[in-house]
């Protein structure tokens, strides 16, 4: 199966925004994908760097504008497309929700981000109720897709419901990046615990992993930051962990990845995993610490 990887670089006009994904994703199609997999949040600048009541008016009704504007997309190119979006669901209750869109351009799915973050410049908690939809995969003609988004990526719980309830490839809508003032050091730190955390979830799984972030420079709107620079280094994986694709640290780019779905049968013979599971000794996982 090929698969689209979108990679970009946001300005804080939306419309344009929009407009250069439909082209990439125009390409993405033409290439051949048949599932395509746009960043976190992929529509504005990554707003949750300050708390501000009026951001509330970036979020959007599921179905809504965007639904209608990829899906129409989607049914046009013939392809799954997987959005990130900011989710009006009620007065003063928003989420941060990943939208399948099967290729006729129907909502095959949504999944609410479970794990919602609270640290300097990325001030989730005060936009992002905790999703409530579970790690459920969702089935599309590309595959049973198991959608996380973004933080979600650093717990193995996440993507180990996912795979237990028959996910046939694991995908990360992502935004992630550096404080500026952090030294070269720490970055590099950084940047290999989150390619080496999501290759684990591929191995522990036997698993493909899927993991698309944003690049470039977001200045923080209240100056008491450097911004954020997205590392980008989008990438996929296969259920060994082994390197598909990588792109690069700090230029939109577009990827076209071709994933064998075929092999994790074969892999989770060689490395049965999910056979030595000791369930019975499990019971602990679901206590917030253990002394």
């Amino acid at each position: 199966m090929k698969v689209g990887i979108i990679q970009q670089a946001n300005s804080p006009d939306i419309q344009t925004n929009i407009e250069k994904l439909k082209s990439h994703i125009r390409q993405c199609a033409g290439e051949g994908a048949e599932l395509i997999v746009l960043q976190e949040l992929h529509n504005s600048l990554y707003f949750c760097q300050t708390e501000d009541t009026r951001l509330f008016d970036l979020a959007e009704t599921i179905p809504g504008p965007s639904t209608e504007i990829f899906g129409a997309l989607a049914k046009e190119l013939g392809a799954v497309l997987i959005l990130s979006l900011f989710e009006k669901r009620a007065p003063g209750l928003f989420h941060n929700t990943a939208v399948v869109l099967e290729k006729d351009g129907r909502i095959a799915g949504k999944y609410r981000k479970m794990h919602i973050p609270d640290d300097p410049a990325y001030y989730e908690k005060f936009y992002f109720t905790p999703g409530d939809l579970g790690f459920e995969p969702i089935d599309t003609s590309a595959g049973r897709l198991g959608v996380l988004v973004c933080w979600d990526q650093w717990y193995p719980e996440a993507a180990r419901l996912m795979a237990m309830r028959g996910a046939e490839l694991l995908i990360y809508p992502t935004a992630i990046g550096w404080e500026s003032a952090d030294p070269e050091d720490e970055k590099i730190r950084q940047l290999n615990a989150w390619k080496t955390v999501q290759r684990g979830h591929a191995v522990a799984n036997g698993l493909p992993v899927i993991a698309v972030n944003r690049t470039g420079h977001e200045p923080d709107p209240s100056g008491q930051t450097n911004g954020i620079r997205f590392w980008g280094n989008s990438f996929a994986c296969g259920p060994q962990g082994e390197l598909l694709c990588e792109l690069s640290g700090d230029k939109e780019e577009i990827q076209i990845v071709e994933i064998d779905r075929t092999r994790t049968e074969q892999v989770r013979r060689w490395w049965p995993f999910f056979r030595d599971r000791r369930i019975d000794a499990f019971g602990g996982i679901t206590e917030r610490f253990l002394k």
